[in-house]
């Protein structure tokens, strides 16, 4: 009995653990059991007396993360053991020896990869997010598992983010948004995954995610109707064919619809495929899986007409996670388009839990998958010593998403890589000399430059030259982390030749400027351009990936009633002119990281400026990134840019809210779409300028065949504003689209 907990909090623990042991079934052995009976007492005691931020005993995390790790991953004893450990080296004062010694070497292997870095460790201009990101992925040269269970632990993080301070919800839950939701998709973890994206988009947009919520519960009882109108001759027509199957509706989850309207620019009610319906069925032994798939989709397709191009065959080639399936778009009743989603029961299981965790912990002799092929590329990334913890994490991304497209080499052989890949990408997949010697292709015989975007089919012949070296231009379109690897290892040589010559570069520009090259100065072009440093600066522009186009905007003083800048720079002026040179800066003030920055309509009273990649409007849903000057940037929530700062650089993050904005006014653009008639753009112009506190600056329109395009330039005041004005242009008879377009040219 432990004298540090309450009786109330020994049976809640106690409970934690029942439920735990619920999971095991004949899965795990008694020898196995009596393991983590004994990781569990262990915990509980190095734990004791030590709380969570919701006031609960500590190891109720290690537990309910355990939990996961079992019913829901469906892992053996050894990964639940390291999962109920997995914070005992980083918060007590046991260490990675007692572990091995207590549990042996396996379970202190996996304990290892989940222990985060300590400070000392992480280099001056890393990130510690991203650098604790890769010492975790180091560990898949010798087990998945630490994936895995770090995954079950980030989603039970997720599950009790309530307890968390604003700014710390928005880095967790941007963190998961950028790696951990793609990487469970990517390791076949799909209900994971999408409760990581739910729960992500809950902490990032918490009124849009309550908007959708509210939107699908209230549609709930129509939808249920259409749905049993739908299967019921399904199913009969199943039945008479003895098929021994289990039909149901998925709804489609709340990320994915918001992802849907985000990326197509539509309306809740214009997300047409909020449902899909799963057949799932125990194949019968006599006939092929395939075949038997492909006979329920006949019989599916006899009943509903499919559409042409939404037919999708996981089966003959498999996703690089292990997903099987075949899938059909089918017109159902009432003109609703429905995708169907046909299974067996081991395809369903290898989509629930992964197949990671499917081939690897239950002894079943599978041939090299494409998930082993995927280790192995990023092992190779991980070896790579040139590129630091920020590009690494950048390059992960990229490869996260499964393989998209299929091609082919001369001889018939098939190579997956990710959509949007070229010639290069493809050469480099093939053979490192291939790469490096690539002068072009041949596509069904027809020949292509190196940058040629690949298609799925594509027959793809390499030609090269022995006089061909690698060249650093390559590095702007190629997409492939193992093509940018080795162009990059190619031209590390040269990588002192290029700090050299960027330096020289930035000083001849500030020169013009009569600017000095302070640290300061540097700090801040760095930072408006997201680099960590001022090498990284230096080796963008030697390399000529960087013009320093925007430099005079930069550095140019305050504009009045204008957008508010990032910063002011320090300027100096001719002698003849001013005796001495005079410094702008904004007024440091103090920043409180944990409570919430006020957004007065002065910026530079505040202290603050706006984003040029996403163009915040007071009103919106933002956040503030401090940069290294000490002065806040504001992103809104849903800029990709701001994503990218939080998962990487999340403890610069700090919560921010608007106050009332009367006098300042921001640039927006409208692009409007619709039919032509005589006197529409008359009536656009009169809805603008009867509204208070909008200005036009600018208004184009075009029309052809009957059809027309504007786009509208206007200076407004807040996003209500705006939004009144869209809900105003969108009854004008005739206008059929009315979207803000977020980056705007000056």
């Amino acid at each position: 009995m432990n004298t540090l907990q309450t009786k109330a909090e020994q049976r809640l623990i106690a409970d934690y653990y029942d439920d735990l042991a619920r999971t095991f079934g004949q899965r795990i052995s008694d020898e196995g059991k009596e393991r983590i009976q004994k990781a569990f007492e262990f915990a509980n005691s190095a734990h004791a007396g030590v709380k969570r931020k919701s006031g609960e005993p500590y190891i109720i995390h290690p537990l309910a993360v355990a939990h996961i790790v079992s019913s829901e991953i469906g892992l053996g004893a050894t990964s639940i053991i390291s999962a109920i450990l997995h914070d005992v080296v980083e918060d007590t004062d046991y260490t990675l020896e007692d572990i091995e010694n207590l549990f042996g070497e396996k379970v202190s292997k996996v304990v290892d990869g989940l222990t985060k870095l300590s400070d000392e460790i992480t280099s001056t201009h890393d990130s510690k997010q991203a650098t604790n990101f890769r010492k975790m992925l180091m560990t898949l040269s010798d087990d998945v598992r630490v994936i895995l269970i770090k995954l079950a632990d980030r989603l039970h993080n997720m599950r009790t983010l309530d307890s968390m301070q604003p700014n710390k919800q928005l880095k967790i839950a941007a963190e998961t948004l950028y790696i951990f939701a793609p990487l469970a998709h990517r390791l076949g973890l799909y209900t994971i995954k999408t409760e990581l994206e739910d729960l992500s988009l809950k902490y990032t947009h918490p009124e849009t995610y309550s908007q959708i919520l509210f939107r699908l519960h209230s549609q709930k009882e129509r939808r249920d109707y259409l749905v049993e109108e739908f299967i019921a001759p399904i199913e009969s027509q199943l039945k008479s064919e003895n098929i021994n199957f289990n039909i149901s509706g998925r709804l489609k989850s709340v990320f994915s619809i918001w992802n849907k309207m985000q990326t197509k620019g539509v309306s809740f009610d214009e997300v047409y495929d909020l449902m899909a319906i799963r057949i799932v069925f125990n194949p019968k032994n006599n006939l092929s899986e395939k075949r038997q798939c492909f006979d329920i989709l006949s019989i599916i397709t006899d009943i509903y007409k499919p559409k042409p191009d939404r037919i999708r065959d996981w089966i003959t080639i498999p996703k690089a996670n292990g997903y099987e399936a075949l899938h059909v778009t089918v017109m159902g009743p009432q003109g609703k388009w429905v995708e169907v989603q046909i299974r067996t029961q081991r395809m369903d299981e290898i989509a629930e839990r992964g197949f990671a965790a499917h081939y690897k912990y239950k002894g079943d002799e599978t041939p090299e998958s494409e998930l082993d092929r995927w280790l192995e590329k990023i092992r190779e990334m991980l070896q790579n010593p040139e590129s630091d913890a920020l590009e690494f994490l950048d390059e992960f991304k990229m490869n996260l998403y499964s393989s998209e497209i299929i091609v082919f080499t001369p001889k018939g052989e098939m190579v997956n890589l990710p959509k949007g890949s070229t010639i290069i990408d493809f050469a480099y997949e093939i053979h490192t000399d291939l790469g490096n010697h690539c002068i072009g292709a041949k596509i069904n015989h027809k020949l292509v430059p190196v940058s040629h975007v690949l298609q799925s089919g594509d027959q793809v012949e390499i030609l090269t030259s022995k006089t061909q070296l690698p060249d650093i231009s390559w590095l702007k379109f190629i997409i492939t982390a193992k093509a940018k690897g080795k162009v990059k290892q190619a031209f590390k040589l040269d990588k002192k030749r290029h700090l050299e010559k960027g330096r020289e570069i930035i000083e001849e520009k500030l020169k013009k400027h009569n600017i000095k090259p302070s640290s300061d100065t540097l700090k801040k072009l760095s930072s408006y351009y997201n680099l960590s440093n001022k090498d990284q600066l230096y080796a963008q522009v030697g390399m000529g990936f960087l013009e320093l186009d925007e430099l005079e905007s930069i550095l140019k003083t305050r504009r009045e009633n204008k957008l508010a800048k990032f910063w002011t720079l320090s300027f100096g002026w001719n002698k003849k002119d001013k005796p001495e040179e005079k410094q702008f800066e904004f007024p440091k003030r103090k920043i409180d990281k944990k409570g919430t920055f006020i957004l007065k309509e002065n910026p530079e009273e505040s202290n603050y400026s706006l984003a040029k990649c996403c163009q915040p409007i007071p009103g919106e849903e933002v956040l503030g990134y401090i940069n290294s000057n000490n002065h806040v940037i504001i992103h809104k929530r849903n800029c990709p840019e701001a994503n990218k700062l939080m998962s990487q650089q999340g403890d610069r993050i700090i919560t921010a809210e608007w106050t009332k904005f009367k006098k300042r006014s921001y640039l927006s653009h409208i692009k409007l779409n619709g039919f032509d008639r005589v006197g529409i753009l008359n009536e656009v112009t009169t809805i603008i300028s009867k509204q208070n506190n909008i200005n036009m600056r600018t208004v184009m329109f075009d029309t052809h065949d009957g059809i027309f395009e504007g786009d509208l330039y206007l200076y407004i005041h807040n996003v209500e504003d705006l939004k009144n004005l869209i809900a105003r242009l969108m009854k004008i008879k005739g206008i059929d689209s009315v979207l803000r377009i977020e980056s705007i040219e000056e």
